[in-house]
């Protein structure tokens, strides 16, 4: 409940969420082509036009609820199902091979709130949340002939996840412990194969466009292949084990970043309230076996930049595709480790309060919930602007309006690009923009946008490794402003000296620069101000500049 609220005054998570997951699915639903992956299909509105196969698939159930409401209430719905699924399939899977047996009913359902609630990013559906469903009917052909319904939940988890972040990795541990399996007992368990093949074909049907794209015809070269990322991570041993000590304490936050406490306090207690006995060394075993794991993830993760510097020189190919995303898996791990450590403590309420406890850092760690909370407490951050703030809808229509007025043009005949602030807030205002925020566009592209903001990227070398060296977000920069991308109205914000390529900006097709920020001298830009405009209850202050002719 804590998310209603009227005309859109809702928070939700901002960076690497409402500034580029709504903007494409929006444009692609705009234009119609959704589920158009014919080679030759370009989506006109994101960087002047972009293989509409680069983006998400059209299949997954955010770009359906988004073609019959609003991006506000279709993401709102979407976060509630994907909440809902986790909370479902993590109790089924408690209470048939985690938590069995009488008397546990209300511990799962409590375990189970708690894995719904974790910060995890909802905008790639069930990645996160939804593992509990590819272990419950993987355990569940293991054990028997399977069900339909085991069949279907991993079509599921195929069309509402995503390949990139999480399918690989599930499948390549699917694999491997059904390798270990196969040699543990001798034999082969055939319906699990099958259902990891099930959900590897799944995959291949929901994804088509990267698949189609990347094996069958090429479309294009992807910036991913100028990826580097030993240069965009500090190295040495030192920044290794730091990032290897975050992975394992605390997570990834697009995972799902939460502080251990809970699994890793159940795991001593229930060491503690063991005596020295089988069950005793079996439990040391089993929690030996699986915080090693995720040592083994976390140092792999913390060194990825490091190792991959080193790989991607042999292989260059490594360069497009980031291994450490294994780290989706890990929140699963560690509810196993919880999990594991309850089973051997006795009844009664410390187990809940373990559970309570993994339910307040689960809560306390997610923005969303918080920052909403604070919202109605009346204390939202003014650096933190509800939805409605953000994308102000009432502010970008009548800039729309005064160009029209002015030119006679709709926005299908010009090209903006923004400063300041996220093109997606320009996308999902109906603006077509140069610039945007995507993990995946042509080289090409990229190297037609450089020119525009060549000279700012020289005066700073972390601005110019941020481009370079990874790029998916294909902005313009400003050096004085660095990597702030919400620059509100208050306090107003200037730029005093933006060496802006407006020729290069011209031969795009770009028209308007829409900034957040006042430029002191527009015309060394070759830019002229047209307008400055705000409205009520907008974030943002915008200040249109024309190209000169």
């Amino acid at each position: 409940m804590v998310y209603v609220a009227p005309r859109g005054a809702t928070y939700i998570l901002i960076d690497d969420n409402l500034d580029t997951e709504l903007a494409p699915p929006f444009a692609l639903l705009q234009e119609g082509k959704a589920l158009d992956y014919r080679s030759a299909t370009v989506v006109e509105r994101l960087m002047n036009g972009l293989p509409r196969n680069a983006l998400r698939p059209g299949l997954q159930p955010l770009v359906g609820l988004m073609a019959l409401l609003d991006p506000l209430p279709a993401y709102l719905l979407h976060e509630l199902l994907v909440r809902l699924a986790g909370l479902v399939g993590m109790y089924l899977l408690l209470r048939r091979y985690g938590l069995p047996g009488a008397g546990r009913a209300t511990l799962c359902a409590a375990l189970a709130l708690a894995w719904a609630v974790l910060p995890t990013y909802t905008a790639y559906g069930v990645s996160v949340l939804g593992q509990p469903w590819v272990v419950l009917a993987l355990l569940n052909l293991r054990r028997g002939r399977g069900h339909w319904s085991d069949w279907l939940m991993l079509v599921g988890f195929a069309l509402w996840s995503s390949l990139v972040l999480t399918g690989l990795f599930v499948l390549a541990v699917a694999a491997l412990v059904l390798i270990w399996d196969a040699v543990r007992y001798g034999q082969v368990a055939w319906r699990p194969v099958l259902g990891v093949g099930l959900l590897a074909l799944s995959y291949l049907l929901v994804e088509y466009p990267l698949v189609y794209s990347l094996l069958i015809e090429r479309q294009f070269v992807s910036h991913r292949v100028e990826f580097d990322y030993a240069r965009l991570a500090p190295g040495g041993v030192g920044a290794g084990l730091s990032g290897a000590a975050r992975y394992f304490g605390l997570g990834q936050y697009h995972a799902g970043l939460f502080p251990r406490a809970a699994p890793l306090l159940a795991a001593g207690l229930a060491l503690a309230y063991r005596p020295a006995s089988p069950a005793r060394q079996q439990l040391a075993q089993r929690l030996m076996l699986s915080l090693s794991i995720l040592v083994v993830v976390a140092l792999f993760c913390g060194f990825y930049p490091q190792l991959i510097g080193v790989a991607q020189r042999v292989v260059p190919l490594l360069r497009a595709f980031n291994l450490s995303r294994i780290h989706f898996l890990t929140p699963l791990l560690w509810f196993g480790v919880l999990v594991l450590s309850l089973r051997y403590l006795p009844p009664g309420r410390l187990p809940l309060v373990l559970v309570g406890l993994q339910l307040l850092i689960g809560l306390g760690m997610n923005p969303e919930w918080t920052l909403n909370v604070r919202r109605l407490l009346g204390r939202l951050p003014a650096t933190e602007p509800t939805y409605a703030a953000y994308v102000a809808p009432a502010l970008f229509a009548r800039i729309q309006q005064d160009i029209q007025a002015r030119t006679g043009q709709r926005p299908a005949q010009y090209r903006v690009a923004c400063l300041g602030f996220a093109p997606a807030v320009a996308t999902l205002n109906g603006f077509y923009t140069l610039d945007a925020y995507q993990n995946n566009y042509p080289l090409r592209y990229k190297r037609q946008f450089r020119p525009l903001i060549a000279a700012e990227l020289a005066k700073s070398p972390a601005l110019q490794t941020y481009f370079d060296a990874w790029g998916n977000r294909c902005y313009l920069f400003s050096a004085e402003l660095g990597k702030n991308f919400r620059v509100g109205a208050f306090p107003a914000r200037v730029v005093n000296e933006w060496a802006f390529d407006a020729r290069a900006f011209h031969r795009l097709g770009g028209r308007y620069v829409l900034s957040a920020a006042k430029l002191r001298h527009p015309a060394r830009s070759g830019l002229q101000l047209l307008e400055s405009r705000t409205a009520p209850g907008a974030y943002w202050r915008i200040w249109v500049y024309q190209v000169r002719n």
